[in-house]
């Protein structure tokens, strides 16, 4: 990584039985920590866990790891403000398998705007299964909605119904 501020920096370095901490501490108050374990699996630290602006860089580090934890994540499990991980959880999550956030992706997405291939919960809803206030899916149960068969204010389909009543979850909360 290039310094592009061209300024020498001196990081606090920590190690413990599990990693290294670097930390630099800005004279504004604000700060830069870094967290790399030891332990690694396919080339990437088990765990990689940033904060702040890098001093090197003056930008935002973005977290690679298994367990990935910064504003900007990537890995197996990312959490961040913007993620991207087989798991991810954020504001913009972008997840294979599952995405947890304001908008989220995945097979199954939990979010405001959540577009699943599988499953979808949010307040707009789109997947093969869709649950939220505006939904678009195969199988949707919403206020309002576009699909096959659905089960909203203005359209009762008795598949839809009788899908929506089977979930273990759900289905015992419906009327």
């Amino acid at each position: 990584m290039r310094n592009t501020l061209l300024e020498d920096v001196e990081y606090k370095i920590e190690t413990t039985r599990w990693g290294t901490w670097r930390r630099y501490g800005y004279i504004d108050g604000t700060s830069y920590h870094e967290f790399t374990s030891y332990t690694s699996l396919w080339g990437l630290p088990l765990v990689h866990y940033t904060y702040g602006r890098n001093p090197e860089t003056g930008r935002r580090r973005v977290a690679k790891g298994i367990i990935a934890v910064g504003r900007l994540a990537c890995g197996v499990i990312a959490i961040g403000h913007a993620s991207l991980g087989l798991v991810a959880v954020g504001q913009l999550a972008v997840g294979v398998a599952f995405g947890l956030g304001q908008l989220a992706t995945g097979a199954v997405a939990v979010g405001q705007l959540a577009l699943a291939v599988g499953f979808a919960l949010g307040q707009f809803a789109t997947g093969y299964v869709a649950i939220g206030q505006f939904v678009l899916g195969k199988y949707g149960l919403g206020q309002f909605g576009f699909g096959t068969y659905l089960w909203t204010m203005h359209r009762s389909d008795p598949d839809a119904i009788a899908m929506f009543r089977s979930l273990p979850v759900i289905g015992p909360m419906l009327p």
